[in-house]
C-alpha cells in the first residue's frame, strides 16, 4: 500500500553498488527511492513517476549529470536537483548550482551528510517527532531546527496556554517579537489583539499617554481622547519590548497595571479596568538594573513569572541556513540559492546582529545576485572578511586560533570515542549535523 506522505526520490548513478548504497541511506517511511543506471532512462520516466526530487551521479556513461540537470531544468524549474561526484570537480559543482542544482556532495558520501541535504531541500525536520503537539501553523513564521529552540518553543507553547507573565531576554535581533507572537497565537486570547510597543522608541514625555491614554485637554496638543494600548491589548496580549527602558517614574503604573488590570489615563482620576495579558522583553540585564536603582525590584519580579531567554544565532548554528531561506522566501527570491561556499560563510560568522543582521545580509545578497545561485561575493564584506579569533593556550603556549582548537577537539573526541559520531556529539555538545558538517570542513 503506498504511504502518499513519502517523498519520491529519483536516483541516477552507473554503479549498481552506489544505488543500492543511496536506497539504504534514503529508504524509509519518509522517502521512496526509485532508481536508473542512465541519465536517458530516467529523463524518460520522470513525467510518469513525479519525482519530489532527483540525485543524480555527475560522470556517467551517455548523458552525463551536467547535461541531465540542463535537460531537467527546460521542463521542471523547481524540482530540487542534489548533484554527486568522485572527482570533486569545482568546475562542474559551480555548473550545476548556476544550471539550479540545490547543491553538490562529494563521494564517498556520508549517510548522514546526505540525509541532511536531502531534508534541506525538501524542508523536512531531521527530528521526525518535532513539535507533534504543536499545530502546524504556529510555526509557519518560526525557524526552529536547532535543539535548544525547540525545547524552547516546546515549553513557550505550554506556557501560552496559562495566563502567566512571561519575561523574554536576549541579545537584540533574537526575534523576541516573532517569540511574543507565537506564544499570543497559541494562547486562549489568539483571536483577540497582540499589541506592541517598543518603550525605547517613544520619548519618556509622551510614553504614559501611548501606555495609558489620556483625556482630552489632559496636555497641550490632546485635542481628543486617546485609548492607550494597555486599552487597545483589552482581552489580547501586550507585548511591551526593551521594558529596560521604562521611565522609573512610570513603573509603579505599570506594576499597578499588572496586578489588579486597572489603569488611570493621563488627566483623569478615575480608574479603567483592562484583562490583558503581558509579555515584556530585554536586551539589558535587569537584575543589574535592579541593583542600580534604575529598574523597581518589585516590577522585576511581577514580569520574571516565566522567563525564556532566547539564544544568539551563533549558538543556533542549525537554524542559520533555513533561516537564510526562509528570508529570501519572504523577500520573493524562492527560486534563489546559496551556493556551498556561501552557505560555509554564513555558518562561520558570529552573526553579533543575530537574527535582524542575517535577514539584512540576504536582503542584500538577492539583490546583488543577478541568477539563481548566491556566491560568497554577493555576501556583505564583513562576512567574508571576517576572521578566526585569536585564543591563548597559556603564557607559554604557542597561540592557536579557533579553528585550529575546534579542530583538534573534534579530532581528540572522535579518537576517544573510536569513531562513534553520535557518542562524539555528546562529547562536544553539538548537533550530528554540525559534526558530519565540521569533519568535512577540517577534513578528519
Amino acid at each position: 500500500m503506498t504511504n502518499h506522505s513519502q517523498k519520491t526520490i529519483m536516483v541516477i548513478d552507473d554503479e549498481v553498488k552506489h544505488r543500492d548504497l543511496y536506497a539504504s541511506a534514503l529508504r524509509d517511511k519518509t522517502y521512496k527511492v526509485v532508481a536508473f543506471e542512465s541519465a536517458q532512462e530516467a529523463l524518460d520516466k520522470v513525467a510518469t513517476i513525479k519525482p519530489d526530487m532527483i540525485i543524480s551521479d555527475v560522470k556517467m556513461p551517455g548523458m552525463d549529470g551536467i547535461t541531465f540537470l540542463k535537460k531537467i531544468r527546460e521542463n521542471y524549474k523547481e524540482l530540487p536537483f542534489l548533484l554527486v561526484t568522485a572527482f570533486g570537480d569545482v568546475r562542474d559543482a559551480v555548473s550545476a548550482l548556476k544550471l539550479g542544482a540545490v547543491d553538490y556532495l562529494e563521494k564517498p558520501i556520508d549517510f548522514d551528510e546526505l540525509r541532511c541535504a536531502v531534508n534541506d531541500a525538501l524542508h523536512i525536520s531531521q527530528n521526525k517527532n518535532y513539535s507533534t503537539n504543536i499545530p502546524q501553523e504556529l510555526l509557519d513564521n518560526i525557524i526552529a531546527e536547532s535543539p535548544i529552540m525547540r525545547s524552547i518553543l516546546e515549553n513557550a507553547y505550554r506556557v501560552a496556554q496559562t495566563e502567566a507573565t512571561v519575561l523574554l531576554t536576549g541579545e537584540s535581533g533574537t526575534g523576541k517579537e516573532v517569540f511574543a507572537s507565537f506564544i499570543h497565537k497559541a494562547s486562549k486570547r489568539s483571536k483577540n489583539s497582540f499589541v506592541a510597543l517598543n518603550c525605547a522608541a517613544i520619548p519618556a514625555n509622551i510614553l504614559a499617554s501611548e501606555l495609558f491614554g489620556h483625556k482630552k485637554g489632559a496636555f497641550t496638543g490632546a485635542a481628543s481622547h486617546r485609548k492607550g494600548i494597555f486599552l487597545e491589548s483589552d482581552k489580547g496580549t501586550l507585548f511591551l519590548d526593551e521594558i529596560g527602558d521604562m521611565p522609573l517614574e512610570l513603573q509603579p503604573s505599570i506594576l499597578r497595571a499588572t496586578e489588579t488590570g486597572r489603569i488611570s489615563p493621563v488627566g483623569s482620576d478615575k480608574e479603567i479596568d483592562v484583562d490583558f495579558r503581558l509579555i515584556a522583553a530585554t536586551n539589558s540585564n535587569l537584575e543589574k538594573a535592579v541593583e542600580e536603582g534604575s529598574f523597581r525590584v518589585d516590577l522585576f519580579y511581577r514580569l520574571n513569572v516565566i522567563s525564556f531567554e532566547l539564544p544568539p544565532l551563533r549558538e543556533r548554528q542549525e537554524d542559520i541556513i533555513p533561516m537564510a531561506h526562509f528570508f529570501l522566501a519572504r523577500k520573493g527570491y524562492k527560486e534563489k540559492r546559496f551556493s556551498k561556499a556561501a552557505q560555509d560563510f554564513l555558518n562561520n560568522y558570529t552573526w553579533p546582529g543575530n537574527a535582524r543582521e542575517l535577514a539584512n545580509a540576504v536582503e542584500r545578497a538577492s539583490i546583488i545576485s543577478n541568477t539563481d545561485i548566491i556566491l560568497p561575493e554577493h555576501l556583505p564584506p564583513v562576512i567574508v572578511n571576517s576572521k578566526p579569533t585569536i585564543s591563548l593556550q597559556s603564557a607559554n603556549s604557542e597561540i592557536k586560533t579557533m579553528e585550529q582548537l575546534e579542530k583538534e577537539a573534534i579530532k581528540n573526541a572522535l579518537e576517544k570515542v573510536n569513531g562513534n559520531r553520535t557518542k562524539a556529539c555528546q562529547l562536544l555538545g553539538i548537533s550530528r549535523r554540525a559534526l558530519i558538517y565540521k569533519i568535512k570542513r577540517f577534513a578528519l
